[in-house]
């Protein structure tokens, strides 16, 4: 058994800081064996003693939504917004989502990995120790497939936990301009089941809104995911209020995401299913948009409040989810400990993942991060840097990844 001592802890158990001082860990493995006051230590056999010399604990920190695997670079169309053009004027005229598309089409898998890594890595740094990862760039079922593979070689090549996440209805592909029934069609009776099979599918997940897919076709591709037993999850309520959310609920969604444009009644679908409600202030921040997600309505109804990068070419080339903690603090008026919650705790929820990560409790994975802060309100004050930390996965120390 390992022991980690000297120590304060923000367990995080029930989604509050849930702090303890003088705190102990001790690790069987890769799981948590017991948390709590160094002076109740259980009776044990200890092989390894680490002092984290007053250190701060928290669980590893998980982003529930990224869109880490893609070609190409689109820092042309940030210098366009930044002149004024929209996102849909931009996606209008060949860019955006269709952009990504052609460069991860022509892109070879390990091109892509390669990349991926490199944008991985630096969210590792700060001490994520789960991943999701999305399609969604591919649009045809050799691409999804080569995305979705390189998803799981992120898992492989570095020491994260990554889930996969099948957005293959997040644009409509050229092939299928004016069809997108027909695409909705393929997409569920061909695409899913040969990529579920494949063993490559954790989650399935569509875009509905004015310029992607609509709530009708969204269903459709929920009912093909209920088929094959995969959860579903959603981007919802983005740029418009199309009741995607409420949908997503109806469907025992684990999450849905974005939702600038959520209205009450969804808030009380979402409430009265579990769905966690995923922020993306990097996405917010990068718009510009100034339509804010109604915090209060999802705090009053208890709906679980995650916050993830978001990272992507277009629209949130986030590359530190420690930032995303500041951001929702700063524009989505989130407390310090709602913002750690919704990188630990509810983004394990949001993912599903609740019963092995995101707190720390005996019979958990041990992801633990110990901090050089002195409260850990820090973590969602300082924008930028790296602090100083240590990082355990599942039981081992990391060397700087």
């Amino acid at each position: 058994m390992k022991l980690w001592y000297n120590c304060h802890a923000a367990t995080l158990v029930d989604g509050g800081y849930g702090v303890l001082e003088n705190a102990a860990l001790l690790v069987d493995g890769e799981r948590l064996h017991w948390v709590g006051p160094l002076g109740e230590l259980p009776a044990v056999a200890i092989t390894e003693r680490h002092n984290l010399a007053g250190a701060w604990v928290t669980p590893g920190l998980i982003d529930c939504h990224t869109h880490l695997v893609f070609g190409g670079d689109r820092s042309g169309e940030f210098e366009q917004r930044l002149r004024g053009v929209s996102y849909a004027e931009i996606a209008a005229a060949g860019g955006g989502i269709a952009s990504s598309v052609r460069a991860t089409r022509a892109a070879s898998e390990d091109d892509l990995l390669a990349s991926a890594l490199r944008r991985a890595r630096p969210l590792l740094a700060e001490g994520v120790t789960v991943l999701e990862v999305k399609s969604g760039y591919g649009l045809d079922l050799a691409s999804e497939r080569k995305m979705l593979r390189v998803a799981r070689r992120l898992g492989e090549e570095l020491p994260v936990t990554v889930r996969t996440t099948c957005l293959a209805a997040h644009a409509l592909p050229p092939e299928f301009a004016g069809r997108a029934d027909d695409y909705i069609t393929v997409l569920c009776d061909d695409w899913l089941p040969h990529l579920a099979a494949e063993g490559l599918v954790d989650a399935v997940d569509a875009f509905c809104e004015h310029l992607a897919f609509s709530p009708a076709q969204v269903e459709r591709v929920f009912q093909a995911a209920a088929r094959l037993g995969l959860p579903v999850k959603l981007h919802a309520e983005q740029l418009s209020v199309q009741h995607g959310a409420a949908l997503a609920a109806r469907y025992g969604a684990l999450s849905a995401d974005h939702l600038e444009y959520l209205v009450e009644e969804d808030v009380v679908a979402m409430a009265a299913a579990g769905t966690v409600a995923v922020l993306l202030p990097g996405a917010f921040l990068t718009l510009r948009e100034t339509q804010l997600p109604p915090v209060a309505a999802l705090r009053t109804h208890g709906v679980p409040i995650a916050l993830a990068s978001d990272a992507n070419p277009g629209t949130s080339p986030v590359l530190s989810l420690r930032l995303m903690l500041n951001l929702g603090c700063t524009l989505f008026g989130l407390t310090p400990e709602e913002a750690l919650a919704g990188v630990t705790l509810n983004a394990a929820r949001a993912l599903g993942l609740a019963a092995s990560y995101g707190s720390l409790e005996a019979g958990k994975y041990a992801d633990f991060i110990a901090w050089d802060i002195t409260r850990p309100a820090e973590l969602a004050y300082w924008l930028g840097g790296q602090l100083e930390t240590r990082i355990i996965r599942h039981g081992k120390e990391l060397a700087r990844v």
